[in-house]
């Protein structure tokens, strides 16, 4: 069920149907969502069907930041967070544009800028070979001035996936885990120092055609392991038609050992309980330690996400059948419905 797409090619073809269908290693397909054919005489109605994103974070010792442009058709979202593993908080800053005025997002994963820029701050992602370069200004984040400057390397191999959604309905997506990350985050007086030794960086990157009602559950974790090797997970389930290919591998030192099917076990009415993920090469615990919950509702756009942030333990088997042994590899596991 796992076909692993090897050639480049369009997204779509002129009709508005996927060319290919499964998982790559790389993104090799065009991103031409200027061919969606979601409604037939109202296609005047189909940029707010388009939902774009570019998504960032960084696992550091003290806890975790990310910082997002979203291009949902009938709004541009931007948010920026942190949470601390000490204190077990977090804050957030959201900033909601209009259809997406003022947003900018490029084409493809693999290079070009993402910028947005208004009263309440700034947001900057730059591509350029493997270095992405994040750049955030938030004028009034927890009362005090946020900055980070941040530069991350990308490994050349990263999960990529092209799943259906019904007849003419997809999504496209990239995710790269354990980027070395340099640099700083400012908040107020606080200076954290990302090191490369220390930090991970995760990007999520999205552009698609969803249904309106929508449900997914996304688990991620970057780290190291006892040698010294960086470590990732990328699990999900809950969208699409997967029998092509699911988004699930293990990530072991930049290369990708491709998953299939993964069970997920947990309580969606006690999210702190510990979650289950097995598979045949796959037999982990995710204990969680803090809950991020965020909710949006303008009317037409409504969303609630459980972000809970613990550590992975428990094996996984890699391409050439050795078993990993996960040990306190930090990350996140979410739920999330919208309608959008």
């Amino acid at each position: 069920m796992q076909h692993e797409i090897v050639e480049p090619s369009p997204l779509l073809d002129s009709t508005g149907a996927l060319t290919q269908r499964g998982w790559t290693r790389r993104p090799l397909l065009d991103c031409n969502l200027e061919d969606a054919r979601v409604y037939g005489r109202g296609r005047w109605l189909q940029k707010f069907r388009v939902k774009r994103w570019d998504y960032y974070g960084v696992l550091l010792p003290e806890g975790y930041f990310s910082a997002t442009i979203a291009d949902l058709g009938y709004a541009g979202q931007m948010f920026v967070y942190f949470v601390g593993f000490a204190t077990k908080q977090y804050h957030e800053e959201t900033a909601t544009i209009p259809v997406g005025r003022g947003v900018v997002l490029p084409r493809n994963s693999d290079g070009g800028s993402s910028t947005w820029s208004g009263k309440a701050g700034s947001i900057q992602f730059d591509v350029s070979g493997s270095t992405r370069t994040i750049t955030v200004q938030w004028a009034s984040f927890a009362g005090q001035k946020l900055r980070a400057d941040l530069e991350f390397t990308a490994p050349d191999e990263s999960t990529v996936i092209v799943t259906p959604i019904g007849e003419r309905r997809f999504y496209y997506n990239r995710k790269i885990n354990c980027m070395p990350v340099t640099g700083n985050i400012k908040i107020g007086d606080r200076t954290m120092e990302v090191s490369p030794e220390t930090s991970s960086g995760i990007l999520d990157w999205g552009r698609g055609v969803w249904d309106y009602s929508s449900f997914w559950v996304w688990a991620s974790g970057s780290g190291f392991l006892a040698d010294g090797r960086r470590v990732g997970l990328n699990l999900g389930y809950g969208f699409g038609d997967t029998s092509h290919a699911t988004e699930n591998t293990l990530i072991l030192d930049g290369r990708i050992h491709k998953l299939e099917v993964v069970d997920f076990d947990y309580d969606s009415g006690d999210f702190m309980r510990p979650w289950m993920m097995k598979s045949d090469r796959l037999d982990i615990t995710f204990t969680p330690s803090i809950e991020r919950t965020a909710k949006t509702n303008l009317l037409l756009i409504r969303s609630e996400v459980h972000q809970m942030f613990g550590a992975y333990s428990g094996t996984a088997i890699d391409d050439l059948g050795t078993e990993i042994h996960l040990d306190g590899v930090p990350g996140w596991a979410e739920e999330h419905q919208a309608r959008w």
